[in-house]
């Protein structure tokens, strides 16, 4: 089992599911960030309960080779998509993408499986591939008044 299973595993059994890690440098100093996603919304309490179960954990199993800060959060509204799972759990949101040396592109996205997804574009449903994708994430529009 690699370290994100087990990372995985011990958000599951804390009734949340893992989303991705991130290591980050700011303010010249490390964080190695693990994002957590749970139907209904992530509170502080559940990202501190996680963050107390995973501490020793890492402390036996560090992420990474230099003393970091660990930090427990929601993706947000606002996240990257970078894996089928990823695309499949923001179905009904929207999305906006580069293709491999094309354009930026934006929708909403209708479906997703292990291989692309379908977004509305211009009033048609259009499939892409994951592999023809450089980098996408979700996207919210706020209203106007």
């Amino acid at each position: 089992m690699n370290l994100n299973e087990q990372i995985a595993k011990i958000i599951k059994a804390n009734g949340a599911s893992f989303y991705g890690t991130e290591t980050a440098q700011e303010d010249g100093k490390s964080i190695f960030r693990v994002y957590v996603t749970k139907e209904g919304g992530v509170s502080l309490d559940l990202c501190a309960e996680i963050s107390n179960e995973l501490s020793p954990f890492l402390d036996v199993n560090p992420p990474i080779h230099e003393a970091y800060y660990l930090e427990v959060s929601s993706p947000g509204i606002e996240r990257k998509l970078e894996n089928p799972t990823h695309f499949m759990s923001a179905i009904g949101e929207r999305v906006k993408f580069k293709e491999h040396g094309g354009d930026k592109l934006k929708g909403l996205i209708v479906s997703a499986d292990n291989k692309g997804f379908v977004i509305t574009l211009k009033g048609e449903d259009v499939r892409f591939e994951y592999a023809n994708i450089s980098k996408a994430k979700t996207y919210f529009e706020w209203n106007k008044k």
